[in-house]
């Protein structure tokens, strides 16, 4: 029985000192399969399986008559199975099969009434039995009684728990008895009830009770169909809220994105502003700065106009002189209308860079402000999107 120790018996005929020898109990069916070793005249536990870690021990004394039987204590019903005892130089095996059986006493009581045979309905029911029991109903004679066959599950150690009923009628003796037993661990349980006369019922309120157990049904029926209409109402009702919280979330998560968006449309149309404002503000500066190159370039026209003045009048005044004093002022003039000319020349090509600078001006302006009037279609788009969102936003306000 389970926390009972028990022997499995070995031993070799004829009698030999096994001390010196290498012998084993193992099972077959386990991984590693070793119970428990003896080598090198001591124990060797260092392979045994974990399971029988401390609970397994041999009779050292008696080795040398060639007894090797095993002390196997705490069994559990884990421990069932076939034991093999080894000799490996011998090549000699032995096997035994251990059977680690369990039970408990039955629990009888009463179930209720079976009007039908003015009977009594009585329940037994038995839990950690090992192996499989029979159940049996005694009555008062310790005759076998009638019934159905037992009821029978088992747990995750394969330990069984059995149950049945029995319908009883009045007799001289209402004792009874459940039994559970077990013929391979020779174990039996068994429990008594006595069932008193008030109990069954009796003829004359047969009809009584039949119209009552009616009533009953009837009354079971209607509540049954009242609890499926409520479920179906409450059913109902919570679709219903269901829906309306669905549709609630969703306006919410609608409103949450419009108020989004709105931010996003008026930060967005910050800084289109501020864009439109800086390019404004570079248009400005280069209208300056082309009014000033106007005027620098009008500037530059009337000295060269007025260095082409001067120098036809020293053309003039060279024409008109004669001599060799004429010879030397003609080359003083001459060299004068060398520094003229190139002054001129000079003139003449920082009024092309101004012309040059004016044109890529005027391109820069026309640029900057077609950039503007990109940037205000967009404003204006983007003000429209806005108008549009806060009109959404408030049928969304109204209608809540």
């Amino acid at each position: 029985m389970p926390g009972d120790d028990v022997v499995l018996p070995c031993h070799v005929d004829p009698p030999q000192d096994l001390s010196q020898f290498t012998v084993e109990w193992g099972r077959p069916d386990l991984k590693p399969r070793f119970v428990h070793v003896w080598h090198n005249q001591k124990e060797y536990l260092a392979d045994q399986n974990k399971v029988f870690k401390g609970r397994t021990s041999l009779f050292n004394d008696k080795l040398k008559d060639g007894n090797f039987s095993l002390k196997l204590s705490d069994v559990r019903h884990s421990d069932n199975g076939r034991y093999r005892c080894y000799n490996p130089k011998e090549k000699t095996e032995y096997f035994i099969q251990l059977l680690v059986g369990s039970a408990s006493s039955p629990a009888v009581s009463l179930s209720g009434l079976d009007v039908s045979s003015s009977g009594v309905m009585l329940d037994c029911s038995a839990a950690g039995w090992y192996p499989e029991p029979e159940m049996f109903w005694l009555d008062g004679d310790r005759n076998i009684m009638s019934a159905g066959p037992a009821e029978k599950s088992t747990d995750p150690d394969g330990v069984y728990t059995v149950s049945s009923r029995v319908t009883v009628e009045k007799r001289n003796n209402n004792n009874f008895t459940c039994r559970v037993q077990q013929r391979d661990v020779n174990q039996s349980r068994e429990t008594h009830i006595h069932v008193p006369d008030d109990f069954f019922i009796n003829e004359c309120s047969c009809s009584v009770s039949i119209s009552f157990n009616i009533i009953l049904v009837i009354m079971f029926i209607l509540g049954v169909a009242l609890i499926i209409w409520m479920k179906k109402q409450n059913k109902n009702k919570k679709k219903k809220l269901t829906e309306k919280i669905s549709e609630e979330q969703k306006n919410l998560i609608t409103a949450i994105t419009l108020e989004e968006e709105l931010e996003k449309s008026n930060k967005e149309q910050k800084i289109i502003d501020q864009q439109i404002a800086s390019l404004k503000e570079m248009s400005e500066e280069l209208k300056e700065q082309k009014k000033q190159l106007i005027d620098q370039t009008a500037e530059e026209a009337k000295m060269i106009e007025e260095d082409e003045k001067k120098l036809k009048a020293v053309d003039d005044e060279v024409t008109n002189q004669t001599g060799n004093m004429i010879e030397k002022k003609a080359q003083g003039y001459l060299k004068l209308k060398g520094i003229i000319a190139e002054s001129k020349d000079k003139l003449t090509e920082r009024k092309q860079g101004h012309q040059k600078v004016g044109y890529m001006t005027d391109k820069l302006m026309k640029r900057t402000n077609d950039e503007i009037n990109k940037l205000k279609e967009r404003k204006q788009e983007i003000e429209n999107h806005v108008r549009k969102i806060q009109k959404q936003l408030g049928e969304k306000e109204s209608k809540q």
